[in-house]
């Protein structure tokens, strides 16, 4: 088989990623090679956990340095209207995944999308999964303000079997806040630290809308109608969540006139800053 120097220079950079698999500059690295062949504006490697904020293993920088309060503003509970996220929780698998792969059906009128996405990643993003075990989810995610080409995509999805890979590999060397090897094997040091910051932990969703109900002295929803809201709010159509949760259209309907009833809320954007204002004023 004959190999020209873009085919030589291409396993010259893989080899330079396996050689630096457990260094500093992983991530770094791993990007430059992979923006050789797409482009892409942002990127963050993350371990997503059921029901608990992600931890970050490394991030894109700000342009003048800033810290982003938009990526902030997404760990401490946008993360949960997080198509991506939502997917890694309830199918995780490895592999390459897509927007269009998970975004529900009314995904771009949703408030997430017009006040996090399309502020944060602007056109479109993807992802490279390694599922870790049943509860946690390894992320490669690469961001850009354009929408990416068939071309792109086929190109992700052949760089696919390395990137996890070295993931994979990756992970043993990981350090996050605490290091890997404690964050892995154990959440629990750094749900306190969590709880301490007034993020959301274990108890997830279902937890911040008893906590809102709370302390706002507003009826408290009921587990059905709990789902409802995070999949409205997470841009399932009515039709879409009706499907979903195997209940009639007319259900669905009935439970977001009661929700709304019980809220004191008279729309779809309200209810989202009911539960996201005091940590999406940062998205204003």
């Amino acid at each position: 088989m004959e190999l020209d120097w873009q085919d030589r220079a291409f396993h010259h950079h893989i080899a330079t990623l396996i050689d630096a698999i457990d260094g500093s500059d992983f991530w770094t690295r791993i990007t430059r090679v992979i923006e050789r062949f797409v482009a892409f504006d942002n990127w963050v490697a993350l371990v997503f956990r059921r029901d608990r904020a992600p931890l970050v293993c490394a991030e894109s920088p700000m342009p003048d340095g800033t810290v982003d309060l938009l990526f902030r503003a997404y760990l401490e509970g946008m993360y949960l209207l997080d198509p991506f996220y939502l997917n890694a929780s309830e199918k995780p698998r490895a592999g390459l995944i897509t927007l269009a792969e998970v975004a529900p059906d009314n995904f771009r009128m949703t408030d997430y999308y017009q006040r996090y996405f399309k502020s944060n990643i602007i056109g479109d993003e993807v992802q490279f999964n390694l599922p870790v075990d049943g509860e946690r989810t390894l992320i490669f995610s690469l961001g850009a303000k354009h929408h990416y080409t068939e071309r792109d995509i086929a190109l992700f999805a052949m760089f696919a079997p390395w990137v996890v890979a070295l993931m994979k590999q990756r992970l043993a060397s990981e350090t996050f806040a605490e290091g890997v090897a404690e964050a892995v094997a154990s959440d629990s040091a750094e749900a306190q630290s969590a709880a301490q910051q007034g993020q959301l932990s274990e108890a997830g969703f279902a937890s911040r809308i008893e906590a809102v109900t709370q302390q706002s002295g507003r009826v408290a929803l009921t587990a059905r109608e709990i789902e409802v809201v995070r999949l409205s709010l997470s841009g399932f159509s009515t039709r879409a969540i009706a499907e979903r949760l195997e209940i009639s259209f007319e259900t669905v309907r009935a439970h977001k006139k009661h929700i709304y009833a019980k809220l004191g809320v008279s729309s779809q954007s309200e209810l989202f800053a009911l539960f996201y204002e005091p940590l999406g004023r940062a998205l204003v």
